[in-house]
């Protein structure tokens, strides 16, 4: 695959509006925002709802932003997915196509528009390349999320087309870390095994209870570093094609919930429950290639150091 290059763009002096700034990936770019000498723009769900295209267009034109990152969106694990497609796939492409319209409306120089590697179909070849896009069949349990997603992408593709609109978009894989969500009916995997593990030892039970086989392989990186590497897309990357975000390395479900158990320092069994659903089997993105590409991320250090976990996990048990 082969990358545009293009003149750097300096955030020095510009207001950025970070949409999503209350969940996991927009406060932590928030907080990398906060050393690149920018005006931080963000607006509470109580004063704009992004699903409101009234709302939307009207924050626009009074806050005139010049850069966008479109972390806002509808989250949720494998139970939430599979029993709310509707509101996973209306909600997510409302915001959409609400954010990236009023972009284009009122002159906003560079979008960046976050979506998910669970965009890649079901048994896509592993380590994920981008070119992997519509090529087979998507996962069912994220189905309506993932075409949301998907959507989203493609109309940053069309503005760039049609319009010549600098809107790029990136790929995160997994994601874990500060502010994420530990609702057991609505949560990832890693915030789901850490409020399991912890409350499996404060109980004194002897184990816990992982959906289904244990097996599948998931790629993780710590929200911080993430956020490190969209900054840093935006300032370097113009381009038709999206990005991968990732560190190259995965892990199956099983390790995850060992690692954690160490961690949290519960020392019970841990149990699979085959009946409920795996997801996809692997879910590892390849990192992108090109000029604008770190070569490695940040990594979180401590007793298990490494992008996958570390001290991080088990400070987000004491949140």
């Amino acid at each position: 695959m082969s990358y545009s290059k293009a003149m750097p763009f300096d955030l020095k002096n510009k207001r950025v509006f970070v949409c999503g700034h209350r969940g996991m990936v927009g406060s932590a770019i928030v907080r990398q925002l906060v050393h690149e000498d920018c005006i931080i723009l963000t607006a509470d769900r109580e004063r704009l709802d992004l699903r409101e295209q009234t709302q939307v267009r009207a924050w626009f034109n009074a806050e005139k932003p010049d850069a966008v990152f479109l972390a806002a969106a509808k989250v949720g694990g494998i139970l939430a997915n599979d029993s709310k497609p509707a509101d996973f796939l209306y909600d997510n492409l409302a915001i959409e196509m609400n954010v990236i319209e009023a972009a284009f409306r009122t002159g906003v120089e560079k979008l960046l528009y976050l979506g998910s590697s669970c965009i890649y179909p079901k048994l896509a070849p592993q380590p994920i390349p981008e070119n992997a896009l519509l090529t087979g069949s998507l996962e069912p349990t994220n189905e309506a999320y993932a075409i949301a997603k998907i959507a989203g992408l493609k109309l940053c593709q069309a503005y760039r087309r049609q319009y010549f609109a600098d809107f790029i978009a990136a790929m995160p894989t997994n994601l874990y870390g500060p502010g994420d969500n530990y609702d057991l009916t609505s949560s990832h995997v890693i915030p789901a095994l850490l409020r399991k593990s912890h409350e499996a030892k404060r109980a004194g039970h002897s184990e816990i209870t992982i959906w289904g086989t244990g097996t599948p392989r998931r790629e993780f990186l710590h929200v911080d570093d993430a956020a490190s590497a969209l900054v840093h897309l935006m300032k370097v990357y113009s381009g038709m094609e999206h990005v991968n975000v990732g560190t190259g390395e995965d892990v199956t479900i099983m390790d995850v919930a060992k690692l954690i158990c160490d961690v949290v320092a519960f020392t019970g069994t841990i149990a699979t429950d085959p009946s409920k659903p795996d997801g996809t089997p692997h879910d590892h993105a390849r990192p992108a290639e090109g000029p604008f590409r770190r070569q490695h991320p940040p990594r979180r250090q401590g007793p298990h150091p490494g992008p996958v976990l570390g001290p991080a996990s088990a400070a987000l048990c004491c949140r």
